[in-house]
């Protein structure tokens, strides 16, 4: 079935369990709670509390370069029996060429434990780069990795749905695309929060099907969904312990459950983030964003 018609039921009914269940991952930062890098050991630490309280078996990073984390977390993702997506950021031409060159050179060594490799996170959003011009960045990857990983990019689903990504997706370059929706950023009431996540992912992975030419061209994971604990309202989406798990059981749950990939944002609290700003310019804490605090406690129940 294709997932149009899968999403649209989810929307109208609720989530219900079908016969296999999608893969769940999250998103690992690569700093202490005091801001500095990670160690070989936290890394180790990481995977032992997300193989204790979640039914992962998958994170993804963001620059492969940033606190040599391609050269850290690979053998401690292997020690445990992880897989990593590695990502690179190619914002500024320093970041890109630091973070190419670590993926060259860590992922041909632990190549089991490489899942895949973004090129980008959000930089279409963002409007750093155009779709041809993010396309010509995976395709340097891909010819700098050789042959044997799935490359391809994260971004916010609306960069999906309105067309703005069509140049990678048609290309048949990109391997797998993450697809970023928050009921939360849209300043969504829980009790619609699920409704509305269906909904993002709904439009960004039937847009990506129709124009990759069919269901199974593209790997798709949601990249990034979730619900801060603490912090200030945001419009009418209310932070707390029990909203986050409110959206966990719900709208995660419910999408593995429909046999989905979900990238949830984020595995631990990061205490050293500055404050962000939202898109109606309000500030908004991303420090409690975490399923589990930043000394690796499970805020609610974690496993779907």
């Amino acid at each position: 079935m294709r997932f149009s018609s899968i999403l649209s039921a989810a929307v109208a009914a609720g989530p219900i369990v079908a016969s296999a269940a999608g893969s769940m991952g999250f998103a690992l930062g690569n700093k202490k709670s005091d801001g500095t890098c990670k160690e070989s050991s936290d890394y180790t630490a990481d995977f032992a509390a997300l193989g204790k309280e979640t039914s992962a078996k998958v994170v993804r990073i963001y620059a492969a370069s940033d606190c040599d984390v391609a050269s850290l977390i690979l053998p401690a993702a292997k020690t445990a029996g992880f897989k990593v997506v590695l990502g690179i950021w190619p914002d500024t031409d320093e970041s890109f060429q630091a973070d190419k060159a670590a993926v060259v050179e860590f992922a041909p060594k632990y190549k089991d434990q490489v899942y895949a490799i973004t090129v980008g996170s959000e930089s279409l959003y963002r409007g750093n780069f155009t779709g041809p011009e993010l396309l010509s960045k995976i395709q340097d990857v891909k010819s700098a990795v050789g042959k044997g990983f799935k490359v391809g990019t994260a971004d916010s689903w609306n960069k999906y749905a309105d067309g703005t990504a069509d140049a990678v997706i048609q290309s048949g370059s990109a391997d797998i695309l993450l697809c970023n929706a928050f009921s939360y950023w849209q300043g969504q009431v829980l009790s619609n929060a699920t409704g509305s996540f269906y909904d993002d992912i709904y439009q960004a992975f039937g847009h990506i099907q129709e124009k990759a030419g069919g269901t199974d061209k593209v790997e798709l994971w949601v990249g990034e969904t979730g619900w801060p604990t603490d912090g200030d309202k945001y419009q009418s989406a209310q932070p707390g312990v029990k909203e986050a798990s409110t959206f966990y059981s719900q709208a995660v749950c419910g999408m593995l459950d429909w046999g989905f990939n979900v990238f949830f944002f984020e595995a631990f609290d990061e205490e050293w983030k500055p404050h962000a700003v939202g898109e109606d310019g309000s500030v908004a804490d991303e420090t409690s964003w975490g399923a589990m605090t930043a000394d690796r406690t499970a805020k609610y129940n974690l496993k779907c």
